[in-house]
């Protein structure tokens, strides 16, 4: 590698050289933190790259990780880049056909198995044949665990340099339709993305605490924390969970934080429960200071929300509480090399800003699509050159969003091409605008507007904590009114005629939500269109 871009392991190396007694690691049980330094976790990564060695795969195999994350995903994933491999990521709530299909087309040889959610069925999820080696947390059957290759197997002595140009990770997106793609990452990529992305992220060696627990199957954690705690020398405290969740970010207050939408509607209700939002924007700085303190985010300096669009009007909350939330904008296919608010200052709410970098390039194509270059775009996707070749186009990734610039050349995005639709009398209808209305609804988890061939749109919506307190006839009143105030705001064609409350929330055990929370549109609106359509035209608001 040139003296500029180093690889993950040449980081690796550098850390274990330079500061063996730091930490790197931290593994909670019971709120009790484990803590393993560079030199620990070099050794160990050593001894599981001996073990993978000695099974004489041919260099580039594909080799799996199916865990929630914990120190021994860290582990294993650097072990099989020490080892000349290429790790395949799973989701821990991949379900059982998408999880078979990402094995048999990576042809994995051998898969890490720790905490996910398909245990039960994984000799349905894994093909005969694969080896199968137990992380933390693991509770199938393996042939072997990490704690017997560690016991087992001798530290690699040698410290191999992986050429920049070879595969390092192929990552499967969770998509909304059709089978995953194996977006094709290479050695070199993290060196060109991660140390501007730290510089932007505000993150310094010496002075870097992150804090995981978003899936690390998806590139965002993978780069943002894990990627970045080896490029700053930074530390990574894993999550045992939701029980004990809360408790441990306030004992890291991590200096960079990132997570979901559906995280900040959980931290908001906590706080309105606490303080009434229309007091919020005015409390003396000592009481904002102490939200902070209490959600975990006293010394996060840089703070992001991305995979989905966040309400904004959540978002704003906790911008005018001191808690600046950025959007962050980017995806697989460019290992989230994208966009972001950047810029000193509070940001704008549901803006994603500029280039994370001057070397990102953003432009709008045919339909105002939002396309990317940049020197962090995959390879392509593994074994699909025709799909490859729908979405790279002169060094452009055409991410089928579409977006407009502002005065200042900030990208707001605008919805996907793919989800407009047509009602009845022929208006184009664009869901995510409508959807974003409902930000200021607090009764509500999740919307989904749809209504192809309707005469008017309709919006299907889960109940948030606070809608399921209330009484039936109470809730319903509220959110005939909610939908009157915003159907006043609407031109005609757009306003919605009904809301239609489903019983369950749509998540990834029923198939409604991919791995990284998007939604799954087409399948919420087959799933419930039959019941909608046999109650057109009647109440305002109509609940499973």
């Amino acid at each position: 590698m040139s003296e500029d871009i180093k690889t993950p392991l040449e980081m690796l190396y550098h850390w274990e050289r330079e500061t063996p007694q730091s930490v790197f690691l931290r593994q909670p049980k019971a709120l009790q933190w484990t803590e393993y330094t560079w030199a620990q976790v070099g050794d160990a990564v050593r001894r599981v790259a001996t073990f993978l060695r000695a099974k004489g795969y041919p260099a580039g195999s594909s080799i799996a990780l199916w865990s929630a994350n914990s120190k021994d995903f860290v582990i294993a994933d650097l072990a099989i880049m020490m080892a000349g491999h290429v790790s395949v990521p799973l989701y821990p709530g991949q379900d059982v056909a998408s999880a078979r299909y990402i094995l048999e087309h990576s042809e994995a040889r051998l898969i890490f198995l720790g905490a996910f959610d398909n245990a039960a069925r994984v000799d349905e999820c894994i093909p005969v044949g694969v080896e199968r080696v137990g992380l933390l947390g693991c509770t199938c059957p393996a042939e072997s665990t990490l704690d017997s290759v560690l016991a087992s197997h001798v530290p690699l002595q040698d410290s191999p340099l992986p050429d920049p140009q070879a595969l390092f990770t192929l990552v499967y997106t969770s998509g909304t339709t059709g089978n995953p793609k194996g977006v094709m990452l290479v050695h070199a990529t993290p060196g060109r993305v991660v140390p501007e992305l730290a510089v932007s992220a505000k993150q310094t060696p010496g002075d870097c605490r992150l804090f995981s627990f978003l899936p690390m199957a998806h590139i965002a954690e993978r780069i943002m924390i894990e990627m970045i705690a080896l490029y700053m020398g930074g530390s990574i405290s894993f999550s045992e969970g939701l029980a004990t969740f809360a408790e441990e970010l306030r004992s890291v207050q991590p200096t960079f934080f990132f997570s979901v939408p559906r995280l900040w509607i959980k931290f908001k209700e906590g706080i309105d429960a606490k303080v009434p939002p229309a007091a919020q924007k005015s409390l003396p700085e000592a009481h904002k200071a102490g939200i902070r303190q209490m959600l975990g985010l006293a010394d996060a300096r840089f703070i992001l929300t991305g995979s989905a669009p966040c309400p904004r009007d959540v978002q704003q909350a906790f911008i005018d509480l001191g808690i600046w939330v950025r959007d962050g904008y980017g995806m697989t296919e460019n290992c989230i090399h994208g966009c972001g608010w950047v810029q000193d200052g509070p940001p704008v709410a549901g803006c994603v800003g500029k280039g994370i970098s001057p070397s990102v390039q953003i432009r709008l194509g045919e339909d105002n699509e939002v396309q990317f270059s940049s020197p962090a775009l995959m390879k392509g996707y593994y074994k699909e050159p025709e799909k490859t070749s729908e979405v790279l186009v002169d060094g452009w990734y055409r991410t089928g969003d579409t977006g407009r610039f502002d005065e200042d050349g900030n990208l707001w995005l605008t919805g996907r091409l793919s989800e407009v639709f047509k009602t009845s009398k022929g208006k184009f209808i664009k869901p995510g605008a409508l959807e974003d209305r409902f930000g200021g609804c607090a009764l509500l988890a999740q919307v989904c507007v749809f209504g192809h061939g309707l005469d008017q749109p309709v919006v299907l919506a889960s109940l948030s904590e606070s809608g399921r307190k209330l009484e039936r006839a109470e809730l319903m009143h509220a959110l005939a009114v909610y939908l009157e105030a915003l159907n006043a705001a609407l031109p005609p064609h757009e306003r919605l005629s009904q809301i239609f409350v489903t019983r369950e929330d749509w998540n990834m055990a029923n198939s409604l939500l991919t791995p990284t929370m998007k939604l799954k549109r087409k399948a919420v609106e087959a799933n419930y269109r039959p019941w909608v359509q046999s109650l057109l035209g009647q109440d305002p608001v109509i609940f499973e």
